[in-house]
């Protein structure tokens, strides 16, 4: 061991020597103590005051959101310091000061925070197996690599997905609403089963926490067995949280050149009106790989089918008694069969 002030020079591996990827989002948050609590600082005395209304939205969730997940995951900040100054800052606020009532909903939100993390610690093969066993088989001899390879490359065709990811290489970050619907994509329309997307967005996501994201992969491809089929039409989340197309033409410089009227739906274009803002249909326009809704329908037949065979159907009384809420983080009483339901709106991760 050195000797008490000795200073000893080491240095981590790099990604690259461990087989992974050297991933640098060029627009990514910095690390930290001092940068983490900057951050902190700021979402209590100001930004808290905008999460309500902004978590859900691709353009208002990069300040409205806390952005203290990275920090969280790599360790910069302890969960109980982050839920002691916020208890204080709610104290501190006089009522009807939305900052109040932002931190109160952004408190809840750590709880479920812990709740997923203890779901994993208890259950560790869900990272890697089906929570509910009798979902195996579903999507897995189904497999389609095209279409993992055009989700990742963000040529899916469908603007929304495809600028999320763009943002995603660029900074690491999305907010939880365009994860869930990243994730509904791939496993419905695009049929691909959790654990490579999974994996793919774990190496993404720069605030990376296994514990909410296995849990919430799962959730939203169907396969806990307890939880309501989330399906995410990319088309209409684009019209109810970008209406004007900001977002995805930030993100995708090709759709500026796009009329608005086949913004969302830019491979509907007619070739002839693609010519005329020099845009060339499955180049700088992706073609989508399946028929939107058809695909849809289909997926959704499918799982709906598996969730009422009779086995399917006994087997889930024994994954809400493990792993179904209790109550909720005030305290009130709730149904087990709804575990998690309102998770869907968490800051934190995945």
């Amino acid at each position: 061991w050195p000797q008490p002030g000795a200073i000893v020079a080491a240095r981590a591996p790099e990604a690259v020597a461990l087989g992974l990827d050297a991933f640098q989002p060029p627009r990514r948050q910095r690390g930290g103590r001092r940068a983490a609590l900057e951050v902190l600082h700021h979402f209590l005395d100001a930004r808290s005051g905008h999460y309500r209304g902004g978590i859900s939205s691709p353009l208002k969730a990069p300040t409205a959101c806390s952005r203290l997940s990275p920090y969280l995951a790599w360790g910069c900040l302890s969960l109980r310091e982050v839920v002691q100054a916020s208890r204080a800052r709610v104290a501190a606020l006089p009522e009807g000061d939305r900052r109040r009532a932002g931190l109160s909903a952004f408190l809840s939100r750590l709880y479920w925070h812990c709740h997923f993390i203890q779901k994993l610690e208890s259950e560790p093969a869900l990272e890697f197996r089906n929570l509910h066993r009798g979902y195996d088989g579903l999507r897995e001899d189904d497999w389609n690599p095209a279409h993992l390879d055009a989700l990742v490359a963000g040529r899916t065709g469908w603007p929304l997905v495809d600028a999320c990811v763009a943002m995603l290489r660029e900074t690491g970050w999305i907010n939880f609403r365009m994860r869930a619907m990243l994730v509904s994509v791939a496993a419905y329309p695009l049929w691909l089963h959790w654990r490579e997307v999974g994996l793919w967005l774990a190496r993404a996501f720069l605030d990376y926490e296994p514990g909410i994201h296995w849990s919430q992969l799962q959730m939203q491809s169907g396969t806990t067995g307890i939880n309501t089929t989330r399906v995410y039409n990319p088309i209409k989340q684009a019209r109810d949280h970008d209406p004007n197309g900001v977002f995805v033409r930030r993100w995708l410089p090709a759709l500026r050149r796009v009329p608005d009227t086949w913004l969302f739906e830019p491979w509907r274009m007619p070739a002839d009106v693609a010519a005329r803002h020099g845009l060339r249909l499955g180049e700088d326009i992706a073609l989508p790989p399946v028929e939107l809704a058809a695909a849809m329908r289909a997926a959704k037949a499918r799982v709906h089918a598996l969730r009422a065979q009779p086995e399917v159907r006994a087997a889930k009384a024994a994954i809400v008694e493990r792993h179904g809420s209790r109550k909720r983080p005030e305290g009130r009483r709730r149904k087990a069969s709804a575990s998690a339901a309102s998770a869907g709106q968490l800051d934190l991760g995945f």
